[in-house]
């Protein structure tokens, strides 16, 4: 879909661009200058899906981590426990 989307307002711009030219070398000019426009706005729309990607990511785990952060202190207070039982049982030096 992104990319028919990309390729459709690239064709949408070349035809624009040969029907305001007058002359060949014209077209050829603004032909090249659409392509570095079409490059640009590709790079600018990799740049902000990759943004998004991230922004999902950060969210994802700050949600495991909410979702796991009552497990953990309690595996923290068992831990706590054992420990406590086990210098309980370890003789004085």
């Amino acid at each position: 879909m992104k990319a028919s989307l990309l390729f459709l307002l690239a064709c949408t711009a070349v035809l624009a661009v040969g029907a305001r030219a007058d002359s060949p070398e014209e077209t050829k000019a603004l032909v090249q200058k659409v392509q570095e426009l079409a490059q640009k706005a590709t790079a600018m729309a990799k740049d902000a899906f990759s943004r998004v990607r991230e922004s999902e990511a950060a969210q994802q785990a700050r949600q495991w981590l909410s979702d796991n952060a009552e497990l953990a202190k309690q595996r923290l207070v068992w831990l706590k426990e054992q420990l406590a039982e086990l210098l309980k049982k370890t003789p004085a030096a």
